[in-house]
C-alpha cells in the first residue's frame, strides 16, 4: 500500500511539473504567434499549425488510439472555439485585458467542475483561485481595466477553457484514451474548422508564406505549444482534478511577463511583480494542498487520477 501511494505521489508531481512547463511555453507563445501573424492571416496560420500537428500524430490513431475519436470530436470543437475567441480577442483588446480575462478560467473551473462532475473543490482550492485572480488583476494593470468586444471574446475563451478541462475528464473517464491520440483528433478538428472558415471568406486564404521566420515560429508552436502542451494537459487530467490543472496553468501570465521582459525588453511595475508573486503563491499552494482523486489503473500500469 505504501509503495502504491508513493507511485501515485510521484505521478502527481510529474503531472504538475509538466503543467508548469506548459505554462512557461504558453507564456512565450504570444510573442511567437504575433511574429507568425505578420506573414499570414489568423485562420490560415491556425490551419497550418494544427494541420501539421494532426499529420504528425496521425499514426497514433491506430489500434487503441481509435478510442480518441468519439471524445475528441466534441473536445476539438470546444478547442476550435477557444483559439478563435483568443486570437480575435487579442486583436480587439489590450494585452493587459486579454491576460486578465483569459486567466479567469482559473476562477470558472471549480464551478464548472462542480456543475458537470459533481465534485466540489476544497475550500483551500477556492482560496487559491481567489488569490490567483487578485494576482492576475494586479499583474495586468489593476483598476485600469475596461470592457469592449475583444474583452467579451476573451471572457468567452476563458469559459471555454474551463469547459474543456472538465469536459475532457468527463468524456475520457474510464476509457483509457491515449493522450497523443486525443491530441491528434482535437488538432484535426481545429485545422478542418479553420480551413472551412478560411475558404468561405471572400478571397479565401493566400498562398503559403515563404519566410523562414514564419515557419520557425510555426514549428515551435507545433512541437512545444501544441504537441507537448496538449499532451501534457490531457495526461495530467487523468491524474488530478480539473481545478488543480487550471490553477497550475493559471501561472501562464506571470511566465509571459517574465519572458516579455527578457525577450522584448518590457518591464513590469511594482504592482505587477506583486501580482506575479501572488500567482506563484497560489500555484505553490495548489501543489501543496490541492485535492486529489483516487488513483486508478491506466495504460502502462501506472496509477492515474480521474
Amino acid at each position: 500500500m505504501q509503495n502504491w501511494r508513493g507511485i501515485a505521489r510521484r505521478n502527481l508531481w510529474l503531472a504538475d511539473a509538466m503543467l508548469l512547463m506548459v505554462a512557461i511555453i504558453w507564456g512565450s507563445s504570444y510573442a511567437v504567434a504575433k511574429q507568425a501573424l505578420w506573414f499570414y492571416p489568423v485562420l490560415g496560420f491556425l490551419a497550418i499549425r494544427f494541420g501539421l500537428t494532426f499529420i504528425l500524430l496521425l499514426p497514433q490513431l491506430r489500434g487503441d488510439g481509435q478510442r480518441a475519436v468519439r471524445p475528441g470530436l466534441p473536445l476539438g470543437l470546444v478547442m476550435l472555439g477557444i483559439f478563435l475567441c483568443e486570437t480575435w480577442g487579442v486583436m480587439l483588446t489590450s494585452a493587459s485585458n486579454a491576460a486578465f480575462l483569459i486567466s479567469l478560467c482559473v476562477v470558472f473551473t471549480p464551478f464548472v467542475e462542480w456543475a458537470m462532475l459533481r465534485q466540489r473543490p476544497s475550500n483551500r482550492l477556492f482560496a487559491a483561485c481567489a488569490l490567483s485572480l487578485v494576482g492576475v488583476w494586479l499583474l495586468t494593470g489593476g483598476t485600469s481595466l475596461s470592457l469592449n468586444l475583444g474583452d467579451g471574446l476573451m471572457l468567452a475563451a476563458a469559459l471555454l477553457r474551463a469547459l474543456l478541462v472538465c469536459l475532457t475528464r468527463r468524456l475520457t473517464a474510464d476509457m483509457q484514451v491515449p493522450p497523443l491520440a486525443l491530441t491528434a483528433v482535437q488538432s484535426g478538428v481545429v485545422a478542418t474548422g479553420c480551413l472551412v472558415l478560411g475558404f468561405t471568406l471572400p478571397g479565401g486564404l493566400p498562398a503559403l508564406p515563404q519566410s523562414p521566420t514564419f515557419w520557425a515560429a510555426t514549428l515551435y508552436l507545433v512541437f512545444f505549444a501544441t504537441l507537448f502542451a496538449l499532451y501534457a494537459q490531457n495526461l495530467a487530467l487523468g491524474r488530478t482534478s480539473a481545478t488543480r490543472v487550471s490553477l497550475l496553468m493559471g501561472s501562464e501570465p506571470l511566465f509571459g511577463a517574465i519572458i516579455a521582459g527578457l525577450w522584448l525588453g518590457e518591464r513590469l511595475e511594482l504592482m505587477g511583480w506583486v501580482g506575479g508573486l501572488l500567482i506563484m503563491v497560489a500555484t505553490l499552494g495548489t501543489l501543496r494542498f490541492g485535492r486529489s482523486a483516487a488513483p486508478v489503473a491506466v495504460e502502462g500500469g501506472l496509477p492515474a487520477r480521474n
